[in-house]
């Protein structure tokens, strides 16, 4: 896959995609119907993505709290194994903010990547103050050359998917209805980076990574799949992980340290990528250690139970 970050510098092979418009965090169920469209629409052409870094919502509001369901580099891995060819990642700034919805038309799409198709929801807003909509698009794309097709929302059972929806499931702990409008695993990815080595010390080494600028699951302990996605030990594990701030040991940054089974090895560097399968419990602070070693036991006895019940066929259906 391709990824391209400016408009108006575009290699003639990454001109005449057929592009699906939209942010795409999580890469959920209503994303991926998006993305079939445009490779329907145009099966001849290249299957791209347009999305914009920062997200438009972070661009305006930095100071919010974290929300995103993926970092950059999780979407576009995500999106490589669907099929997309080229990732038309623009940089969101003041000037392509401020561009009004015909000069986003005709200078980004039309004659800046030169598209041949693209898709969007129903609810697709686009140019400056979001007053471009699906309907508009679909009146340039007419007077300009390219194709739109606009898709209708998804439903799923009785609501809406959508990344809004998702975010409400992990924050109450229910990570496989998350996993069933994602059609995979929520998955945390990241350097493993240095921690107090306390996990050590338990008995029990942690893979210790940051979930900085990512929308924070409940609080607690999970049942947990682990790729490690590069250097010796790359491969795939069972695991438990906390995620949270440590109130046993007063701590204050939320991050995840994830436990994998039958593993012996440095994972100091490497980029790990956690699958969230079953919520276990919450944060807890215990009256000492002995306490929290023989919950530790339980509840990676309870996730080994949980992962090896799953049948493995459904484990990859859902990565």
């Amino acid at each position: 896959m391709r990824i391209i970050r400016d408009y108006q510098f575009v290699e003639q092979q990454d001109r005449g995609a057929s592009v699906a418009i939209g942010n795409f965090d999580g890469v959920h169920r209503g994303h991926q119907s998006v993305i079939d469209l445009a490779r329907a629409a145009a099966p001849q052409a290249p299957l791209g993505v347009m999305t914009f870094e920062p997200h438009p919502r972070a661009f305006f509001a930095p100071d919010a709290p974290p929300f995103r369901l993926m970092s950059p580099e999780a979407r576009a891995s995500r999106l490589e194994k669907l099929g997309v060819e080229r990732l038309y990642q623009l940089n969101f700034n003041a000037a392509l903010s401020g561009l009004p919805p015909e000069d986003f038309a005709r200078k980004v799409i039309s004659e800046g990547l030169g598209l041949t198709h693209v898709v969007v929801g129903a609810d697709f807003c686009f140019g400056k103050g979001r007053s471009g909509t699906a309907a508009d698009l679909q009146r340039f794309g007419a007077e300009m050359g390219f194709g739109v097709t606009i898709a209708p929302l998804m439903e799923h059972s009785s609501d809406t998917v959508s990344s809004t929806a998702i975010r409400t499931a992990l924050s109450e702990g229910r990570p496989r209805d998350a996993a069933a409008m994602l059609s995979h695993w929520h998955r945390i990815e990241g350097e493993v980076i240095g921690g107090e080595q306390r996990g050590r010390d338990l008995g029990y080494p942690t893979a210790n990574m940051s979930i900085d600028g990512l929308h924070p699951p409940a609080f607690g302990v999970y049942a947990v799949l682990v790729d490690v996605l590069d250097g010796p030990h790359r491969g795939s594990y069972q695991g438990a992980a906390s995620i949270g701030v440590r109130p046993m040991f007063d701590g204050s940054h939320p991050n995840i340290e994830t436990f994998l089974f039958d593993f012996t090895g440095n994972l100091y560097g490497a980029t790990l990528s956690v699958a969230l399968v079953d919520y276990l419990r919450p944060e807890m602070k215990f009256d000492g250690l002995e306490a929290l070693i023989a919950q530790m036991d339980g509840d990676c006895a309870r996730a080994r139970h949980i992962l090896d019940a799953e049948a493995p066929a459904e484990l990859r259906a859902s990565t």
